[in-house]
């Protein structure tokens, strides 16, 4: 069994650094590509489009059934969404303008 090797808050915030400074959505879909496996691609288009449809108002049971997802995951995207100063709700608000 492989080891767990340990990520610096440095390391996580060079990633995001990373992502900030791409400026072409070319770019940044390759990137992803690169990046991620398709599973971990498939797992983030996802999550997104759940914290959406939760933003739109959709029923947590209806997402659960619509996108095959366990409700635990849904619940975890619902209190990100609760959270005031969050960086996805206040992404959604804006798109939603």
């Amino acid at each position: 069994m492989p080891r767990s090797v340990t990520v610096s808050e440095k390391e996580i915030q060079d990633v995001a650094d990373l992502f900030a400074d791409v400026a072409h959505r070319r770019t940044m879909r390759q990137m992803l590509d690169e990046i991620l496996t398709p599973t971990e691609l498939r797992d983030l288009a996802l999550r997104w489009k759940l914290v959406q449809r939760l933003h739109a108002g959709t029923p947590q049971r209806r997402i659960a059934s619509d996108l095959g997802i366990s409700l635990c995951k849904i619940t975890r995207g619902s209190r990100i969404l609760k959270r005031p100063r969050g960086a996805i709700r206040g992404i959604l608000k804006q798109k939603a303008e």
